[in-house]
Order: structure tokens, then C-alpha cells, then sequence
């Protein structure tokens, strides 16, 4: 099966996607590591951004 036009677009647009959920992901992580850093970390924050970044990574992985 050739490739045409359209189905490069197609993979450009995913490539593009998981990019951008990468980035979610990054950013997440490092909002989870400036939250564990404070003296008093908020148990609830924490347990919301370590779900947020499982659920990106998995759909990072399903792409």
C-alpha cells in the first residue's frame, strides 16, 4: 500500500499530536516535582497531577 499525500498529513498530524502530549506530560511532571519540593505538600494535588500523568503517558503510548 503506497502512501499518498493526504496519509502524510495524516502521520504529520499525530507526530504532532503526541508532541504536544509530551509536552503536557512534561509539564505535569514538573509541576508534580514543584509540589513535592514544598515544605508542605498538598496530598490531593499530588495524587491529581500523578493520574493526569499516567493518563498522558498513556496515550502517548497508544499513538
Amino acid at each position: 500500500m503506497a502512501l499518498t499525500e493526504g496519509d502524510s498529513s495524516i502521520h504529520s498530524g499525530t507526530a504532532s499530536h503526541v508532541h504536544a502530549l509530551q509536552s503536557k506530560h512534561a509539564g505535569v511532571d514538573a509541576k508534580l516535582r514543584e509540589e513535592m519540593a514544598r515544605p508542605s505538600p498538598d496530598a490531593a494535588t499530588i495524587q491529581y497531577l500523578k493520574k493526569r500523568k499516567l493518563a498522558l503517558k498513556e496515550e502517548i503510548a497508544r499513538h
